[in-house]
């Protein structure tokens, strides 16, 4: 294994947890990406996370697999939300509960960060 997409995999799992996502089976892949160090998408609760293999060195200086797996971590907290906004059909309380969901996840994780 390619130890940027081993030191992805566990900053990834390291904040899926922190903001308490478990409910999601996570694969991780690590293949040519157009335009982006890494992305995720989300179908139902199985998400795909994949890290760019094949930047050009150029970019090596701004590698920084940590944040890009902080960031697509925090993608999947938002998840719930962004589909909610994308749907044609929902009832009232549908954002309320994702929006409460949210805010317990992210005092949970102010209250560890003792912020």
């Amino acid at each position: 294994m390619n130890k940027d997409l081993g030191l992805f995999q566990v900053e990834f799992k390291k904040w899926q947890y922190r903001f308490g996502l478990t409910g999601y089976k996570v694969y991780f892949k690590y293949e040519p990406l157009d335009g982006c160090y890494a992305d995720i998408t989300v179908d139902e609760r199985v998400a795909t996370v994949r890290l760019n293999n094949s930047l050009p060195p150029k970019h090596d200086p701004f590698r920084d697999v940590k944040q890009s797996a902080k960031h697509e971590a925090i993608h999947l907290l938002v998840h719930k939300l962004q589909h909610l906004a994308r749907c044609r059909y929902l009832f009232a309380d549908d954002i309320d509960e994702a929006t409460e969901e949210l805010v317990f996840k992210l005092e949970d994780l102010i209250k560890e960060l003792k912020i």
